[in-house]
């Protein structure tokens, strides 16, 4: 199935009003997966019933980000505006349900919420580029983090192997990788500054940052990869190793004392991008995720709003840091729309679930 473009049929689910804008699915529970939708809208499905299982009315606008509670996954966690709602889904369809906790710390639109692995810290970045950190054992804001970004920060992950790491990136083009105990920048890679040739049919747009994923764990089949992928406006995919990028920090520090900034060309021990050459997309990609399917992270999976999702062997070529390899695209499937988000289940078949700008989500086997 090397780089080739298909037509997959999917299976639909309903339950939506309006766009979905988000999806997510349980590690613990294989094939219980939640999805929101401008509709202001929760839907719960079982993937292994014909219906949605049921629908939480949450919010009167659209519910931007959603996660669950790692260990928990009876709970989950909805950003609407500024405002983030927990609720227990095993209280079923409701028209006003009654929130288990209720955070209100941003001041400005959520665009994702993230928790840390033990779901003890979550993340909540926003439309004026502030991070805020909530300890939601003690339910009270842990940390507030600024200075890295100028204009809207649109994703966050923490790094499961580095417990006081934080990730984040914005729609200044910057990536910004943080010691959230200190609030303290440690290093932040502009994609703004950097130059390159473009090939013909890639897209012109700016390198924004729409979304970053981490694994859940660095160990991929057998081997270490301390890695994080970047979905970038201009319709490339970034992988990069954080162990070689944050290396240079045992030299000196900057003179404003906030860490380094790079530009994204300089070089780095291991640093790969997908683009047009190899298959890629011709607009930008609005989100990315590591499979958790079968050999979990061996694949990387891509949306964009050229209306496809690319499925890439992002390690064969990380391992060997060519330039580029006819392997590298696994698999292009059309999606008809542009894809708002994006996420696999840990199953055999149904492993891939995909929000675009329809109110249906597709369910693909991959």
């Amino acid at each position: 199935m090397a780089g080739e473009a298909k037509n997959l049929k999917p299976r639909r689910l309903r339950g939506h009003k309006a766009e979905a804008t988000c999806c997510i699915s349980s590690s613990s529970r294989p094939g219980f997966v939640a999805s929101s939708g401008e509709d202001g809208l929760i839907c719960l499905f079982d993937l292994r019933c014909q219906d949605v299982a049921s629908t939480i009315d949450v919010a009167k606008g659209p519910i931007s980000s959603l996660c669950f509670k790692s260990g928990n996954d009876d709970l989950v966690y909805a950003s609407s505006g500024a405002e983030i709602t927990c609720l227990d889904v095993r209280l079923g369809s409701q028209s006003v349900p009654e929130p288990v906790e209720t955070y209100n710390y941003n001041k400005d639109e959520i665009n994702q919420i993230s928790f840390n692995t033990k779901s003890n810290f979550l993340a909540a970045v926003d439309d004026c580029g502030d991070v805020k950190i909530i300890d939601t054992n003690q339910k009270r804001l842990c940390k507030s983090l600024r200075g890295a970004h100028s204009s809207i920060c649109s994703s966050a992950q923490f790094v499961p192997w580095k417990p006081w790491a934080l990730i984040t990136g914005g729609l200044d083009s910057k990536l910004a990788i943080w010691d959230f105990s200190k609030a303290r920048k440690l290093l932040v890679i502009d994609y703004g500054l950097g130059t390159r040739e473009l090939n013909l049919g890639q897209s012109l747009n700016p390198a924004f940052v729409h979304s970053i994923a981490v694994p859940q764990t660095d160990k991929i089949l057998g081997a270490s990869y301390k890695i994080c992928a970047v979905a970038r406006g201009d319709g490339i995919v970034d992988v990069i190793d954080l162990e070689s990028e944050l290396r240079p920090l045992t030299k000196p520090r900057s003179k404003n004392g906030v860490g380094q900034i790079a530009n994204c060309n300089e070089s780095g021990e291991k640093r790969i991008h997908f683009d047009y050459s190899s298959g890629g997309h011709t607009a930008a990609v609005s989100c990315v995720s590591f499979s958790t399917f079968g050999e979990e992270g061996k694949f990387l999976i891509s949306g964009g709003n050229d209306s496809s999702v690319k499925v890439w062997n992002w390690l064969t070529r990380f391992s060997s840091l060519q330039s580029s390899s006819v392997d590298d695209l696994a698999l292009s499937i059309d999606i008809k729309r542009k894809v708002n988000w994006l996420c696999t289940t840990p199953t055999d078949a149904e492993n891939l679930i995909v929000c675009d700008t329809s109110k249906v989500l597709k369910v693909y086997t991959v």
